[in-house]
């Protein structure tokens, strides 16, 4: 009976805590933005990408087997394998080492 009374004595205090806010984590040169640039997807083809976003600023490759290219577009870069979109890379948000 008095082991019960003290678990119901403990559950009752741990329920009339407060809520902790958890700590907010930064990362030195991360840039948090409320709003996503449009980028190429992952599957286009580089033809859409040129009639969406135009002409990329610099093009790097083809290098290695399956040729990789890299379309430079100022604040994202797009890397291809053959003529398709493999990854697309937001320059504004990426953490690069000091």
């Amino acid at each position: 009976m008095r082991m019960q009374t003290c678990l119901l004595l403990l559950g009752a205090s741990l329920l009339g805590q407060p809520a902790v806010a958890g700590d907010i984590l930064t990362i030195p040169g991360h840039v948090v933005t409320s709003d996503k640039q449009a980028m190429p997807n992952r599957g286009a083809r580089m033809e859409a990408v040129l009639s969406e976003f135009g002409e990329p600023n610099e093009r790097i490759g083809p290098v290695g087997e399956p040729p990789i290219t890299e379309w430079d577009y100022g604040s994202f870069r797009v890397y291809f394998e053959y003529e398709i979109v493999l990854h697309t890379v937001d320059l504004n948000t990426l953490i690069l080492p000091q």
